[in-house]
């Protein structure tokens, strides 16, 4: 079946993806609403957009249903690697002077890569550092996409997953194979792990507290009020003198009240005030 659109029917999708996940969709985005919701609006025996959204507007299952089809993105393992370079290089060795378990916090985490990253970097640290981070070093990892924390959770992964920024040295230390061609995740890595349904645009005070927060390439997707909004609600998550963590393209705007920012020569990383 050939979805189409129109365009007051893309009016009203972009409104209701935005008050229910926070999401904001810019003009000329249609085919991407007509190719993700294609399969769904056949599954449920709809005709159209609107038939669609007045289903949504009845049925909360169905809302999230939409919601995961627009989010559910690939990732990749390491992404842009200075992130992780600061993490391995600055953060961790700076974190242990506290002697106290690490926590961290992968806001959008999508389907598992960067919280299995960061969590590969902590066993390195470890071997490289004996003794140096107290053991119960914890990762919460959070995504609004049900799907992609199944994906998460289940810790394997295809050959073409895999390929996006795993080292062949970390795919031998890290992984053992799985079936029909894919790897597993092993259970050290796997372990300091914890993945949770969560909507940013809700509160996550429930949270807790953290030593260092990755929020990165999310915020790109929402408005500058939701943004702002967002920044310093994970700022009263963090610790005293924790550390935030954006994505490439992602800046810190009239937050200095809340934020340092600090240099680090690629890469920049934020501390809480």
């Amino acid at each position: 079946m050939t979805l189409s659109i129109t365009p007051e029917e893309y009016r009203r999708f972009r409104q209701m993806l935005e008050s229910s996940s926070g999401i904001m969709l810019g003009e000329g985005k249609e085919y991407l609403v007509t190719s993700r919701l294609r399969r769904l609006t056949e599954r449920e025996s709809l005709k159209n957009i609107a038939e669609l959204l007045d289903a949504c507007a009845r049925n909360r299952t169905l809302q999230e249903s939409v919601i995961d089809a627009m989010t559910t993105n690939e990732t990749l393992w390491f992404r842009d690697d200075h992130p992780y370079r600061i993490f391995r290089e600055k953060l961790l060795p700076e974190l242990v002077q506290n002697r106290k378990p690490v926590r961290i916090w992968s806001s959008a985490c999508s389907t598992g890569q960067e919280p299995y990253s960061l969590s590969i970097e902590i066993e390195e640290f470890k071997r490289r550092n004996p003794g140096k981070l107290m053991n119960g070093e914890r990762i919460l990892a959070t995504d609004i996409s049900p799907s992609a924390l199944a994906d998460a959770r289940r810790g394997q992964y295809q050959q073409l997953a895999i390929r996006r920024g795993m080292s062949e040295q970390y795919l031998k230390t890290y992984f053992k194979p799985g079936d029909n061609e894919s790897w597993q995740i092993n259970d050290v890595v796997k372990s300091r792990v914890e993945f949770r349904l969560q909507n940013l645009q809700q509160s996550f005070a429930l949270l807790g507290k953290f030593d260092i927060i990755f929020c990165r390439n999310v915020l790109i997707y929402f408005s500058p009020e939701l943004k702002t909004d967002i920044l310093r609600r994970m700022r009263s998550c963090l610790n005293p003198g924790g550390y935030l963590m954006l994505g490439a393209s992602e800046a810190m705007n009239n937050l200095s009240d809340c934020y340092e920012m600090v240099q680090c020569h690629p890469g920049i990383v934020y501390r809480a005030k």
